[in-house]
């Protein structure tokens, strides 16, 4: 077993990762910037488990991988605020920081690192994404992510490491930040409000954060390099999931379908092809879409965060 790195691990996907990770037996080292170090597992069944926690603050440095030289190293961390992630400069320090941290892991002689990348890398053009479609970002978000990994690659092959980059999908589940849309549609139609959405003829696809994390424990395990999509593989129209959660909660006449206006630019469908993650990986999510939901349901009626 490995000593391994995991930046993010307090994060809506890196918390499933870590857990992973502990349970195959690693050595887990989290990195969190926030003091206190507690994940909290509210309604999800998880035991806490034992790792060693660092609190860091990885736009000020790498100091925390010289200190642990892991084997192992699995990078989560991001800026993530949502509605404001997609534009912001904080991309830019972002990306600095990510390719220090990987000169360090470099440096202490690591063998292989997992970084998080995203669907927004691809040009969307078409209606599924198998790795090699074509890259040409439309966000700046988007674009730092590509552009890290075309560095941190050059660098990886020139400097003997293993590099694995995970693009992520669209993404659900327990604990999600308010305002994105499943949590944002269970959060209003729990409170009694109308829940508004655009014509929802979007096509995405979907992925619980636990198999997220999950899959990327599995990436970091294999000797697969180079991206690999993190997703379920399935599309599903976004006016499908409202109308499921709407059913679910016992509140469709508070669904208000059509009463935003599709957001420029938006692409038809993001859907991702998954044989790599299936066949190469051998990984397969485990929980499926309605199950999933349902759970994401229970977790805002008993754990969700307090009115304002």
């Amino acid at each position: 077993m490995s000593r391994v790195l995991l930046t993010g691990a307090s994060g809506f996907v890196g918390r499933w990762t870590l857990i992973a990770l502990a349970e195959a037996g690693h050595d887990v080292h989290a990195v969190s910037h926030r003091p206190g170090h507690k994940v909290v597992f509210g309604g999800t069944g998880a035991e806490q488990i034992k790792i060693t926690w660092h609190e860091a603050d990885l736009l000020a440095g790498a100091e925390v991988l010289e200190r642990v030289e892991p084997e192992l190293l699995v990078h989560l961390a991001w800026y993530a605020e949502h509605g404001k992630f997609w534009r912001s400069e904080e991309n830019l320090r972002w990306a600095g920081a990510s390719l220090e941290l990987l000169r360090a892991f470099a440096r202490a002689g690591g063998r292989r690192a997992v970084f998080a990348g995203s669907c927004a890398e691809y040009e969307w053009s078409r209606e599924r994404y198998p790795e090699d479609a074509p890259t040409r970002p439309a966000t700046l978000y988007g674009a730092a992510k590509h552009g890290l990994h075309t560095i941190a690659a050059a660098f990886a092959e020139q400097e003997g490491f293993q590099l694995a980059w995970g693009r992520l999908f669209f993404l659900y589940g327990p604990d999600e930040a308010p305002g994105r849309f499943v949590s944002s549609l269970i959060d209003h139609l729990l409170r009694g409000e109308p829940a508004e959405t655009t014509a929802g003829t979007q096509v995405r696809d979907f992925l619980h954060a636990a198999d997220a994390g999950r899959a990327f424990a599995a990436l970091a395990e294999s000797e697969v390099c180079g991206p690999v999509n993190v997703a379920s593989g399935e599309g599903v129209v976004l006016r499908d999931i409202a109308e499921r959660i709407a059913r679910s909660i016992g509140a469709p006449e508070l669904l208000r379908i059509g009463a935003r206006p599709m957001p420029e630019g938006d692409p038809p469908s993001l859907v991702a092809d998954v044989a790599q993650l299936r066949e190469e990986v051998g990984w397969r999510p485990a929980i499926e879409l309605g199950a999933g939901i349902e759970e994401t349901i229970d977790w805002w009626r008993h754990f969700s965060p307090p009115s304002m």
